[in-house]
């Protein structure tokens, strides 16, 4: 089998390929390709069975000539038949089955520039021949992931073209094309969503991560190609997976900024799908810290107010309170004045009232692609007005802890009133706040009170009581020290007029 492991060569067969070489060309020239094969195979079957690995690989590599390039019309059922052929051969080097896979692989953008040929996608036949040659050998991973990019990347065209849905007599007319592990036909693809799920399904396949031949650059194109064609048909779960299996320490080295920028931007779709401000604000954090966003003004400045508002949007924890209080704190961030305002009124325990912060940042929010109302139709979800009414809920959060920062008691039609609510919403809010732990409170409904101030436990209470009385020993203590200075002070002067 392919798979047999190399034998010490045990003869040269060089003078006999140099020799031979020629003859075959010739004869491929002048169109007589079978009788060229034919030759070649004789030979072959020495080189193999006696080791020689040069002198294989020579032969092997001569197959897309004899075939495609030299006759004077390529024959590509002969090309794909014998590429398979000697790739099966018993004993078959595996160094030579490499060598004449990637000499095949060349011919692949040739094949394809001449389009369908006798009515047949000959482009096709010939990668999905190499494909099947490349799978299931550890030594052509590095191949089959590359030719399964390629015909991913040839879905992704056809869906661009493909009807949205799929005709009624599709289901008759399609051809399976492909099969799974239990020999069950699959209808090839019709419609675009088809197209787009096969090549999703193509690059899923093919686990990168694995690969110790790809080097960290095309194995990390690879997996964000997989992130993004699985985001295109919404399996958020999978883009998730990937973005674990990508080096982020290697995204930060000096070259790959491209690389970074299409991860953080996957990544920052995720966590919208998710509503997850928190991680778009990190990520965003990480896109501004890319050298060349720094140096572009424009970028800069759009980096910073999308972190802003997504700090701003993000519900309140301690991961939150202590990323607004460093982003606070960089005065970098000052440049954006309206959002670092903005920014600056949830760090202060102050009051915000919505219709002033509707009034002064709405404009320009409004305008913003994170706060920007949808303009398709009301059948599909407005997430712009969904954030804007997030950021209105924040707002109203904010209010409710400074609330009780400054507040033991406050009446329900009091508490709507700051919150420019009414007392059911207030209520509602109020709860959900308690529930999460973030304030501490209690509501007494017959009465309309809300209670802010929290029932101390005895231990509480005895600390208290021992620190009051700390503090009240030691101001007695103070006042006894000036007492006795002042005495000092008024004997010394008198004994001074004495």
């Amino acid at each position: 089998m392919s798979d047999t492991v190399n034998r010490k060569q045990e003869r040269d067969f060089s003078p006999e390929i140099a020799a031979l070489q020629p003859e075959l060309e010739s004869l491929a020239k002048q169109g007589q390709i079978q009788q060229a094969l034919d030759k070649l195979t004789s030979l072959e079957k020495q080189t193999r069975n006696a080791g020689d690995l040069q002198s294989t690989s020579t032969l092997l590599t001569l197959i897309p000539d004899l075939t495609y390039t030299l006759p004077p019309s390529p024959s590509y059922d002969l090309l794909n038949s014998n590429l398979t052929l000697f790739s099966k051969k018993h004993g078959q080097l595996k160094e030579a089955v490499v060598r004449m896979v990637d000499k095949s692989m060349k011919l692949l953008d040739d094949v394809k520039s001449k389009g369908e040929v006798n009515g047949k996608n000959r482009w096709l036949e010939l990668i999905n021949t190499l494909r099947d040659i490349a799978e299931g050998k550890i030594y052509l991973e590095l191949q089959r992931a590359r030719l399964t990019k390629m015909l991913a990347q040839h879905h992704e065209d056809l869906a661009q073209t493909a009807p949205l849905t799929a005709p009624e007599d599709s289901q008759q007319k399609a051809k399976p094309i492909i099969e799974d592990e239990d020999k069950t036909a699959k209808p090839a693809p019709v419609t675009a969503s088809d197209h787009r799920d096969l090549a999703a399904d193509l690059m899923s396949e093919i686990q990168v991560e694995t690969y110790s031949s790809m080097d960290s650059r095309e194995k990390t194109e690879f997996i964000l190609e997989q992130m993004r064609l699985e985001s295109l048909r919404g399996l958020w779960p999978r883009v998730r997976v990937g973005g674990r299996k990508v080096n982020r320490g290697y995204l930060k080295e000096a070259g790959n900024a491209d690389l970074k920028l299409r991860y953080y931007e996957l990544m920052i779709k995720l966590a919208l799908h998710e509503d997850n401000y928190l991680d778009a604000c990190k990520a965003w954090q990480e896109v501004w810290d890319t050298e060349d966003v720094k140096n572009n003004e424009q970028q800069n400045i759009q980096a910073m107010e999308h972190i802003i508002m997504f700090i701003v949007l993000a519900p309140y924890d301690n991961e939150q309170s202590d990323m607004i209080q460093k982003l606070f704190a960089n005065p970098a961030l000052k440049k954006c004045v309206l959002h670092y305002e903005l920014l600056k009124s949830f760090i202060t325990k102050e009051l915000m009232r919505w219709p002033g912060v509707e009034s002064l940042y709405g404009p320009t929010l409004r305008e913003s692609d994170v706060f920007a109302p949808s303009s398709r139709g009301s059948s599909v979800e407005d997430a712009g007005t969904k954030r804007w009414e997030s950021l209105h809920q924040r707002v109203i959060e904010h209010n409710i802890r400074v609330i009780a920062a400054y507040y033991t008691q406050i009446t329900l039609t009091r508490l709507a009133e700051l919150l420019d609510l009414n007392p059911d919403a207030a209520e509602r809010t109020l709860c959900k706040l308690v529930t999460d732990k973030t304030v501490k409170a209690k509501i007494d409904r017959p009465a309309g009170i809300v209670d802010f101030k929290q029932k101390q436990t005895a231990d509480q209470t005895l600390n208290e009581w021992s620190g009051d009385l700390g503090k009240m020993l030691g101001l007695i203590e103070k006042t006894s020290h000036l007492i006795n200075k002042e005495y000092a002070i008024h004997a010394a002067r008198g004994a001074a007029a004495a």
